[in-house]
């Protein structure tokens, strides 16, 4: 709808262009926002006050003139002038009903994307394969994994890309141990914390063992088999821990989607050398550079993108150009989205600026830092462990399980303990990630399992009740949200708002795919939750007053049941049909 009204205006902008009443060459981006107060519309547009300094108007003149220009369309009601000059869009309730009866009839729900389809590389999780999965991996793995189902479900190609630390001077330390203490079954590293601990001890107390650990490095960058098969063996155990994780998670991450930083090796070297064919790089204290204009410190002095350090080595830089190039030129993608830290922020911005220069990637290819904040502990400090350590990830969906399991035998004491269990996993760990989604990315937050966990507000357990709530309603009639015939009519309040709310949604997951923010997606089914509870409680399906009434009320119900299903999966989030 808001592209609808969009056109609208940019139609009758040009007409009041073309009658002289706007000056040529204006070209503004028209925002058009839902209201809050539906007593003042559905959507609202500032254009006009926007425009009525360069048309020499004032804001509500240039507003009735905007809408005596304004196109007819079936789909709007009427518009009217409200405050200082918004334009007020009032839907037209037959022709929303009509939408809707379109969208029950869709797989899709009526969701298409605006816009060219794409190919989207989406690089997330990126775990460091030297130690288990811990809480700062989580948020870079669920928000990508919800971004890239979205984008998927709208009708792009998406290539998730786990750019995996497997690679590098810890490597090293890791083998000289193997070597040391010779592992003879994948069973004995099953404890990957305890082994790194323990290599990172020898690396600490022994000069020779470090100076060997070194010295493996070398050979295993220069491809020594037996360095190749004891990293191999180390990498394979490590990403098993990391699938088991994914699955726990129910993140749509596989092998097959590990692209780590080992995968561009051989390219380093030609990176180095392109760069340097481009006039792109100064020596600094014995290491290769690129100095960028736009990049400077507080003082005013250009800052680095270390490529080569002084003793021939590589960095993060370095691996994340090769990376921009593979994905512009061979993996062909249009838009490259990294869910990686904001602390990064800088790093990556630098690493596109040079990717450009060098001319590694084409003009047309998109790379966005989809930067996130960190997980606090109620104390507002990055979450630890009670004795300060590191959390690991499996740890907490543990404890996440068993928190749910209780709480969920409190209210249902007579279920048997098998489906206590299936439910308590479905609502632990989708109250971590719902926790983590809902809000915005940028923004650091504090992990409390006792607010996520909670039955109200805007956590997962209401959500997936609210779902069950709408699957009760046709478990009682014995049928499915498809077996429901007659129309829609809206007639009440409660309908007309929540028929506005579902109409939403192709908008909501344009958003997401847009700018990378699954919060808006849990915002909106929050709303749509508590709308259908107001429409429940006033506007009776069950026992309304006649059949065409009751039909109407189950096809709105059938429509908000299919609308909350689908939007808590691509939030990666598993419904139940009863709690």
């Amino acid at each position: 709808m808001k592209d609808t009204i969009r056109q609208l205006i940019q139609q009758a902008l040009t007409r009041l262009t073309q009658e002289g009443v706007l000056p040529e060459g204006l070209s503004p981006a028209i925002q058009v926002e839902n209201t809050k107060d539906k007593s003042h519309g559905d959507f609202a547009s500032n254009i006009a006050m926007m425009l009525a300094k360069p048309a020499g108007l004032k804001p509500r003149d240039l507003a009735e003139k905007l809408i005596n220009a304004l196109p007819q369309d079936d789909q709007v009601a009427k518009v009217e002038i409200a405050g200082p000059g918004f334009l007020n869009f009032f839907q037209n309730s037959h022709a929303l009903a009509q939408r809707l009866e379109s969208a029950l009839a869709d797989d899709r729900l009526g969701v298409r994307k605006n816009g060219p389809q794409q190919c989207v590389v989406v690089d997330l999780s990126a775990p460091n394969l030297a130690k288990e999965m811990h809480v700062g991996h989580l948020r870079s793995t669920i928000i990508g994994d919800a971004v890239a189902r979205v984008l998927e479900f709208l009708g792009d190609r998406v290539i998730r890309q786990n750019h995996v630390g497997d690679w590098g001077t810890q490597f090293g330390m890791l083998l000289a141990y193997m070597q040391e203490q010779p592992v003879g079954s994948d069973a004995e590293l099953a404890d990957l914390e305890g082994f790194y601990r323990a290599a990172k001890k020898r690396f600490d107390e022994s000069g020779e063992f470090a100076d060997r650990a070194r010295e493996l490095v070398v050979k295993l960058q220069a491809g020594d088999p037996e360095c190749l098969s004891l990293w191999t063996r180390f990498n394979d155990i490590s990403l098993s821990h990391c699938q088991a994780v994914y699955d726990r998670l129910g993140v749509k991450l596989t092998m097959a989607d590990v692209k780590g930083e080992s995968a561009y090796n051989d390219d380093l070297p030609q990176v180095v050398e392109d760069l340097r064919a481009k006039g792109l790089l100064t020596e600094s204290d014995g290491a290769l550079c690129v100095f960028m204009d736009e990049f400077k410190n507080a003082e005013g002095n250009p800052l680095p993108l270390i490529v080569q350090k002084a003793g021939g080595g590589y960095l993060y830089a370095t691996t994340d150009l090769a990376a921009t190039r593979y994905r512009s030129g061979v993996l062909k993608a249009d838009r490259a989205l990294y869910f990686v830290d904001q602390r990064q922020a800088l790093h990556f911005q630098m690493v596109f600026a040079a990717a450009r220069l060098a001319g590694f990637v084409r003009p047309d290819f998109e790379m966005e830092h989809m930067g996130f904040g960190t997980m606090n502990g109620a104390d507002g400090r990055p979450f630890k462990t009670r004795d300060g350590g590191t959390v690991k990830l499996i740890d907490l969906l543990d404890e996440a399980e068993q928190r749910a399991f209780e709480l969920v035998k409190g209210k249902n004491p007579d279920l048997d303990d098998a489906e206590l269990r299936q439910i308590a996993r479905a609502v632990g760990i989708s109250a971590v990630k719902y926790a983590d989604l809902s809000k915005h990315r940028t923004s650091d937050y504090s992990f409390n399992f006792d607010l996520m966990l909670s039955f109200e507000g805007n956590t997962a357990p209401y959500l997936l009740y609210a779902y069950t709530r709408v699957a009760s309603v046709f478990r009682k009639l014995g049928k499915d949200f498809s077996e429901v015939d007659g129309r829609i009519e809206l007639v009440a309040e409660q309908e007309q708002a929540l028929a506005a709310k579902l109409a939403q949604f192709a908008d909501t997951l344009g958003n997401v795919a847009e700018k990378g923010v699954p919060h808006i997606l849990c915002a909106y089914l929050y709303d749509l939750a508590g709308l259908f509870s107001s429409f429940y409680e006033n506007c009776p399906i069950l026992a309304a007053e006649d059949e065409a009434t009751q039909k109407s009320r189950l096809r709105l119900a059938a429509l908000t049941g299919r609308t909350l299903k689908q939007g808590l999966e691509l939030l990666g989030l598993h419904t139940l049909e009863r709690m």
